[in-house]
């Protein structure tokens, strides 16, 4: 059976690397999963052993990891292969079905790892780094537009008709442009493909008519009639999503241009936007 990589899924799993790869659990985290991920980790086995001549700190002088090797066992087309920030782990890039995926395969090359990221320890309980991007970078032309178009305060949201935290979240914003006139949403859409498959063809639904009321219908679980146009909007918005390292819905980008990936409700959102003033 062939396995495909969700690209950076939020999701932990661990895989016999084999040719008959199991399904993804879609479980998450469980408590098995990290501790089978912390005894492969750091199991005393001549696989995991960095100690002896020439492996004390260059994993790279003892281990090592071709493309064509990865490839083979991913099933993959390979781009770059490094050493991960976990030490007797190589982190795979590639691509699969188009879409790029990042896999890691252990020193032993008998597991594989999908994992979202690695988190240091000191980072535990502190709130992620905002990451800011060049507001000329984001092409609005496109945009479906929700609250006043003469607001001085915009905010972009990429969002995804069938993602629930998009859905969420999109009762937000209707709650924030009901207290405020003086911030707009500029909605550009970004189905998730490989996690929603059906949200690509409603995302051109609602972009050939260009229509807020489109994009309520979906959320709120209406059927959309097929496109009635060839538009590349919705395309070029995964490019553009691409480019920018935006790989969650929904994805908000506040006026200043600082980005937060992910649900946040009204009350945090407008408090981060006070905060950027």
């Amino acid at each position: 059976m062939k396995f495909i990589f969700t690209p950076l899924h939020p999701e932990w799993e661990i895989k016999k690397s084999s040719s008959k790869m199991p399904r993804p659990s879609g479980r998450g985290v469980t408590g098995f999963t990290l501790i089978l991920f912390v005894i492969i980790l750091f199991a005393p086995s001549a696989s995991f052993s960095f100690e002896g001549k020439g492996c004390g700190q260059d994993c790279a002088s003892c281990h090592s990891l071709t493309k064509g090797e990865a490839g083979g066992i991913l099933k993959i087309e390979v781009s770059d292969i490094k050493i991960s920030p976990v030490k007797g782990l190589w982190e795979v890039e590639g691509i699969q079905n188009g879409n790029k995926v990042r896999v890691y395969i252990d020193f032993s090359k008998k597991y594989i790892v999908v994992i979202n990221k690695f988190i240091p320890v000191d980072a535990i309980g502190k709130p992620p780094p905002i990451r800011k991007i060049d507001l000329n970078l984001l092409p609005l032309t496109d945009a479906l537009v929700m609250g006043n178009p003469l607001a001085r305060k915009r905010v972009v949201v990429f969002t995804d008709p069938d993602c629930p935290y998009c859905k969420k979240f999109h009762t937000e914003m209707k709650e924030i442009i009901k207290k405020s006139k003086d911030i707009v949403f500029y909605i550009k859409l970004f189905p998730l493909v490989n996690v929603h498959p059906e949200s690509y063809e409603k995302s051109k639904t609602i972009s050939c008519k260009n229509s807020l009321k489109l994009l309520d219908d979906a959320i709120e679980g209406k059927k959309l009639q097929k496109a009635d146009c060839d538009t590349k909007a919705v395309d070029e918005n995964i490019r553009l999503a691409e480019r920018l390292g935006i790989n969650v819905t929904p994805t908000i980008i506040l006026p200043d241009g600082s980005m937060v990936p992910g649900f946040i409700d009204s009350t945090t959102l407008l408090q981060l936007m006070e905060a950027k003033q």
